[in-house]
């Protein structure tokens, strides 16, 4: 351990030598003069802006550029955090009234280039510099058009600079989403300026993407749902760009956007998303609009998906958590859930995860991490994995592994059965847990099996199961029994655990922010016997 430790720490220091070494060359005069060694040449090929729209969350209200101070809104001093990666990354230019004043627009955009005409290490970070450069070119009907000639130099020179800072630096962004969306701006650069090096180097980087990212069976290696539905946004605004364009659309490219459309289509069409693994709420409605319009249509019967169960039927939704761990560095998401599950009926979820907090920076992303946050078992308050520091994340220190599944799919029944070792190593306990559902009687019937492998001390277990936000829990005067109020039905929990009861927790599945929700806890002490702990939700007639 000791040894382990130290390696960790020298790798650290070089890690962070370099990097310091690296910002200073990046603002050398050095460094400047190499990605301003461009070709200048004019956009000729204009993305239509209904292709972009798979991005974009529009707003209802339009801004009016007028009413923006062109003057000194790069100045403002409130221009810090997050409203300083709204404003750089130039987003906000999908909701311009295209009414507005081109003049004004194109001021705005001069003034920036003014300011930041050389590297900055805020505003040309990877993914603010990208989404600049997708948003200027796909919305040059304001940005571009109708300007004077030495507005068009000053323009076209910027983009050719930074997309050469692009090149140098994106090979060693950590995160693929970064990685993506520079893939992105190099292509839509190189199909509008006809810049085959931009292009090439765009799709190549594409492909090496697809390769190292997608597990044999095309889902993301992360095993993330949120990383499934950007994937495939991106990858179909690039055939969409490449196809209005009139360019080949390479093969890779159709395979990984049919297999992810099949996975995509498990997920897709659910009233609330699914909260596993760096999930939050996500509302796909327009997306699934948008493939519909461009005749994407995806179908898939498998119960199974990426390592998560997923059962359906007229009125309900079992969905669980059936896979093992991701590799440690595709575990910058991962949460500790294994064996967790969610249950919806007739669209409203009854049991929830507590959801992901995505600020990495925050403690709560930690929290989040944690099997607590979960619907399922925890030995000692320990989680299932544990994780360890990594530069900016926490990525897994100890993974896990299903040992055995079983999915049933009938008509009137169905069962969800698996196994982990998150707790063997530590604790010498295996977790098997079983999800019976009988759908005539509206019966979920669940048994979780502790299985003692070593004849170590007594542990005290917990058993959560989480409500969404709004489902209101009451104990009876028994203390045996927990009625479940939701909007459109009644339940009753019953349990032959002796301890049980109802706790207040966090629910984090609304992107980085969190709000109270309640949750029932069974608990008690392990034994060097196998111990099953069953429970019933069932509907209240």
């Amino acid at each position: 351990m000791y040894l382990k430790n130290s390696l960790t720490l020298i790798n650290e220091f070089f890690y962070t030598s370099k990097s310091q070494i690296r910002k200073i060359y990046l603002k050398s005069n050095l460094y400047n003069n190499k990605i301003s060694k461009v070709e200048i040449s004019n956009i000729t090929y204009r993305p239509s802006l209904s292709i972009l729209s798979c991005l974009v969350k529009y707003d209802k209200k339009k801004i009016k550029i007028e009413e923006l101070d062109k003057n000194n809104i790069w100045e403002n001093k409130l221009l810090t955090g997050n409203n300083l990666y709204k404003f750089n990354n130039f987003y906000w230019l999908f909701s311009i009234d295209l009414k507005s004043s081109t003049n004004i627009t194109q001021s705005i955009i001069e003034k920036w280039i003014e300011k930041n005409q050389n590297y900055d290490s805020l505003t040309w970070q990877i993914d603010i510099l990208s989404k600049r450069i997708i948003s200027w070119i796909a919305n040059s009907k304001l940005t571009y058009e109708q300007s004077e000639t030495k507005y068009k130099e000053k323009f076209n020179f910027s983009i050719n600079k930074q997309i050469n800072h692009l090149i140098n630096e994106i090979s060693k962004s950590q995160p693929v989403d970064d990685k993506l969306l520079g893939c992105t701006a190099l292509i839509i650069t190189g199909l509008s300026y006809e810049n085959d090096k931009f292009l090439n180097y765009g799709l190549e980087l594409l492909r090496k993407i697809i390769v190292n990212s997608f597990d044999n069976d095309y889902f993301p290696k992360t095993r993330s749902i949120r990383q499934l539905n950007f994937y495939l946004k991106y990858f179909v605004l690039v055939r969409e760009l490449l196809k209005e364009s009139f360019n080949d659309i390479p093969e890779y490219l159709d395979e990984i956007i049919f297999y992810l459309g099949k996975s995509y289509t498990v997920f897709s069409k659910l009233e609330q998303s699914l909260l596993f693994n760096g999930n939050h709420q996500n509302d796909l409605k327009e997306f699934n609009k948008y493939l519909a319009l461009n005749k994407y249509k995806f179908e898939n019967s498998n119960n199974e998906v990426g390592g998560y169960a997923v059962l359906k039927s007229k009125n309900c939704i079992l969905a669980m958590d059936v896979g093992n761990s991701p590799k440690k560095k595709f575990s910058y998401n991962y949460q500790s859930g294994a064996l967790s599950f969610e249950f919806f009926y007739k669209d409203k979820k009854i049991i929830s995860n507590s959801g992901y907090f995505q600020d990495y920076k925050n403690k709560l992303n930690l929290i989040s991490k944690s099997t607590a946050a979960h619907s399922t078992l925890v030995i000692d308050n320990h989680s299932s994995c544990s994780f360890r520091s990594s530069r900016s994340y926490k990525i897994l220190e100890n993974s896990l592994k299903i040992l055995g599944k079983n999915i049933v799919n009938k008509k009137n029944y169905w069962l969800i059965k698996a196994s982990h070792n998150g707790f063997l190593k530590k604790f010498g306990i295996l977790h098997e847990r079983s999800l019976e559902y009988f759908i005539d009687k509206n019966k979920l019937i669940g048994t979780d099996k502790i299985i003692s492998k070593n004849k170590l001390d007594s542990k005290k277990y917990d058993i959560r199961f989480h409500m969404d936000p709004g489902v209101k829990l009451t104990k009876t005067l028994d203390n045996k029994t927990i009625l479940i109020e939701i909007e459109n039905s009644g339940w009753r929990f019953s349990t032959n655990c002796e301890i049980i009861n109802i706790e207040s927790g966090i629910y984090f599945g609304n992107k980085n922010l969190s709000i109270g929700n309640q949750n029932i806890c069974l608990s008690g002490k392990t034994k060097t016997i196998n111990q099953e702990i069953k429970w019933v939700f069932e509907k209240i007639q």
